[in-house]
């Protein structure tokens, strides 16, 4: 590239970003406030970071700096704006957050290059999870996974001979009452699995059928590592007192989960590194040739 093009690629790529700061600068202060006073999206100040660190892991990939790619790049930035335009015309409001992927992929693509964008594209789709999910998604999510874990809790805790029945979102143990709340609900962790599932797909190097049942197991280790905080919960009530039980589920519980469902994504990887045998295959006819030589 000449010297000219890097000057115009500077140039646009940096008042591209100039631009977007000052346009998202109460975005951004709304969604670190969220961080900051919601305890489910407390992990925001990790994403960030996280992104980071997959930019170095692929570092040997990295196509460096190539020419602008104006045409992709003024494109992301048109549907940009576009979309924030139709999340303000009709109160839509929280499609704002992430209209911020595409222009942070717009400005990669300015001033680095398609390749460039194309290598980053792991990274600004991690950023997702930063953003606090709308609140009609947020509930409708909630109210199922509130009675799945709710149901499936309440079986375990029958399975090991505790007296617990349940009514509509409420477990009923002994003389205890145990209520799966919306915070129960698991929402919070069912983010934070996909996020880890995320970044091991990027990360690890596996064929895309191991990638896909990765994929699939989402979903039951999360619920099941939720219930397993309900049912532990539940046996505290029962069998210590409950300033412990409500020490451990609000306190203890919802960071211990974390490691738990890496466990179990571990526990699926096991299984299929058994499930599946990789076999080197010997050429005995270049093996013979180079004893010859």
């Amino acid at each position: 590239m000449s010297g000219e093009v890097q000057r115009l690629q500077l140039i646009y790529g940096a008042l591209i970003l100039a631009a977007g700061i000052w346009a998202y600068w109460p975005t951004l202060l709304s969604i670190v406030h969220t961080w900051n006073h919601v305890p489910d999206y407390s992990h925001g100040f990790l994403v960030v970071p996280v992104a980071i660190y997959f930019l170095w892991a692929q570092r040997q990939r990295c196509p460096g700096i190539e020419a602008p790619a104006y045409v992709l790049g003024f494109a992301l930035l048109g549907v940009t704006m576009l979309v924030r335009y139709a999340g303000a015309r009709f109160y839509f409001g929280a499609v704002d957050g992430y209209s911020m992927l595409m222009w942070i992929a717009a400005v990669v693509a300015v001033c680095g290059g398609q390749r460039l964008l194309l290598w980053s594209l792991p990274s600004i789709g991690f950023l997702f999870f930063m953003i606090p999910l709308p609140f009609g998604v947020e509930t409708a999510m909630s109210a199922p996974l509130q009675r799945l874990a709710t149901e499936i809790s309440c079986w375990t805790l029958q399975l090991l001979g505790q007296p617990a029945f349940s009514e509509g979102n409420v477990i009923l143990l002994g003389s205890h009452e145990l209520e799966v709340a919306q915070a129960c609900s698991g929402l919070r962790l069912f983010t934070s699995v996909i996020a880890l599932a995320y970044a091991y797909l990027v990360l690890a190097r596996r064929t895309w059928w191991e990638k896909g049942i990765l994929l699939w197991a989402v979903a039951p280790i999360a619920i099941a590592s939720n219930a397993i905080r309900i049912v532990v919960t539940g046996l505290l009530f029962e069998f210590t007192t409950s300033n412990l039980a409500h020490q451990f589920s609000h306190d203890f519980a919802g960071w211990a989960m974390i490691p738990l469902a890496a466990a179990m994504f571990g526990l699926v990887l096991w299984y299929l590194g058994k499930l599946i045998q990789v076999e080197e295959v010997l050429d005995v006819s270049a093996v013979l040739r180079d004893i010859q030589i």
